[in-house]
């Protein structure tokens, strides 16, 4: 068996379908009787009277033969300088990441024989990976017969960057019986069609996610579906400015328009999505609690000029580090109106975030200061005792408060002593109420 030494018979021939471009005139536009005369000779008028005489129509050319009316447009669609016909393309051009390769490839027989048995494999190569696309070794193509081809189509989705290598391999018996082996190497190169840049903010509990799209391409790309797909521990909500072009049509028939895309200019055209992020409320403990700081992934999904469907999928998108504190406390609800010197309950929550068991614990007020000097404090016993929580289990409580000063104040140094492990929590971070007074009437 022969590899590549020596002539073959076969050869492969390949061409990407995709879809055609639009075939663009010259701006400039010339007369073709240029070609037949010199570009003086308009100027003269003998010569010009001369060929006048010798033509049969009068409409078989103009009768101003000067340049004055080269540059005039006599139709509306001249100065795009499409001619309305389409172009086939004429190599691989640009292939990009998300988007679907689909070759025509025909192995011709240029030979003056016949081959026989012949076996044809594709593959594509990557510095990662090797993809078989067409196989045939299970049933070899019978005979392809002098000036003859066989033809077939092969597709792949890119998703790769960098160098890529179209392999086309046959094996074929020539007219000798010889097996010969040919293979052939068509590379091109995948690039990235946009890039996604994010900005991460954190507000107290709500987490901020900032998406700036930028367009690599030379072609408009049209937005079918950016889409944020949140890590399970995240329920997450998109923001939208109320006048953006982006909201459907409100008139009668907004059930049948489709939503217009969002268009990203070719050339390092942007746009910016903004995403609002709570913890959800539907996962376990375990989850919630681990310290994760995954935040989700794009699933972004376009179209171009043509109708060409791209689609890609980013990575995990990383949020701040999260540092998980063993007790967690917070403040399920207070009373809208809270009156001077009057109690008033508030209800919390205290949550285990470890993967064992503490408590019980004391609940109390810091004794860093006095009493007296908290605009709130404690009403009643000092002391709230709470049973053991399990692990990442959770308890609610209620704790009896007083204002004793007017106006905003806050609500601060509540702690929680474990009893078993002698250890203090800080648990509440200050809050903020507004104290009223309290005006009775009576008779």
């Amino acid at each position: 068996m022969s590899a590549t030494h020596g002539p073959h018979s076969l050869a492969f021939r390949v061409m990407r379908l995709c879809k055609p471009s639009f075939h663009v005139d010259p701006p400039l536009r010339i007369d073709p009787f240029d070609l037949l005369a010199g570009e003086d000779f308009s100027d003269d008028p003998s010569s010009a009277s001369l060929f006048r005489r010798h033509v049969s129509s009068a409409d078989a050319v103009d009768s101003d033969l000067s340049y004055r009316n080269r540059f005039l447009l006599n139709h509306p669609t001249d100065p795009i300088g499409l001619s309305g016909l389409l172009l086939l393309p004429q190599s691989f051009g640009a292939i990009y990441l998300g988007e679907t390769f689909c070759s025509y490839i025909s192995v011709n027989n240029s030979s003056t024989s016949e081959v026989r048995d012949v076996t044809i494999k594709a593959e594509i190569q990557t510095e990662r990976q090797r993809i078989l696309l067409l196989d045939t070794s299970k049933s070899p193509v019978e005979s392809i017969r002098t000036g003859g081809r066989y033809d077939f189509i092969v597709e792949h989705d890119v998703k790769e960057l960098g160098a890529h290598t179209l392999v086309c391999s046959a094996l074929y018996n020539d007219a000798d019986g010889e097996r010969k082996y040919l293979p052939q190497f068509f590379k091109f190169v995948v690039a990235n069609p946009l890039s996604v840049r994010t900005k991460v903010r954190v507000v107290k509990e709500t987490t901020f996610l900032e998406a700036c799209i930028e367009n690599h391409t030379k072609a408009n790309l049209f937005m079918d579906q950016v889409d944020f797909e949140p890590a399970k521990q995240w329920s997450a909500v998109r923001l939208q400015n109320e006048d953006s072009t982006e909201d459907p049509p409100t008139s009668g028939l907004s059930g049948l328009i489709p939503k217009p895309p969002v268009i990203i200019r070719s050339g390092g055209g942007i746009h910016n999505y903004l995403y609002k992020l709570n913890p959800s409320a539907d996962v376990s403990g375990q989850t919630k609690f681990q310290g994760s700081n995954i935040l989700g992934k794009f699933q972004i999904t376009w179209r171009t000029n043509l109708g060409e469907p791209g689609r890609l999928q980013t990575q995990q998108i990383l949020g701040a580090p999260v540092s998980r504190k063993e007790i967690n406390m917070r403040v399920a609800e207070v009373p809208a109106v809270i009156h001077l010197n009057r109690p008033f309950p508030a209800y919390l929550n205290l949550t285990n975030q470890t993967d064992r068991q503490l408590g019980p614990f004391e609940v109390s007020l810091s004794q860093d200061e006095s009493q007296m000097e908290k605009p709130v404090g404690i009403n009643g016993l000092q002391t709230l005792m709470l049973p053991r929580i399990e692990a990442f289990g959770s308890n609610d409580f209620q704790l009896n408060l007083i204002a004793s000063k007017l106006g905003v104040q806050k609500i601060s140094g509540i702690t929680a002593l474990d009893t078993r492990e002698k250890k203090t929590y800080e648990l509440v971070p200050e809050m903020e109420v507004s104290v009223l007074f309290f005006f009775s009437s009576g008779f």
